[in-house]
């Protein structure tokens, strides 16, 4: 599990991350194995169609504590630097 969710600029959820990715700001998707499939399947081909790379994570606790949060996550996303 990349440490880097817990520095990043980040957002952790489902609409949050799909906000990021329709908007272009996501870079990579991370997707809990255990979540429902109806959570993550709407991101991963969100994802697929737009060209970002998706991290599946083994579950939503280990997905939670990378983000630095104290319950589980079944979406997370790390966010495009906006550096030049």
């Amino acid at each position: 599990m990349p440490h880097r969710l817990a520095t990043a600029d980040r957002v952790v959820g489902t609409k949050q991350t799909m906000k990021a990715i329709q908007a272009g700001r996501a870079d990579v998707v991370y997707l809990a194995r255990d979540a429902d499939e109806h959570v993550t399947g709407p991101v991963r081909r969100e994802c697929l169609a737009n060209g970002i790379t998706v991290v599946d994570v083994d579950t939503m606790a280990e997905l939670g504590r990378a983000c630095s949060i104290e319950v589980g996550a079944a979406v997370a996303c790390i966010m495009k630097s906006t550096e030049n």
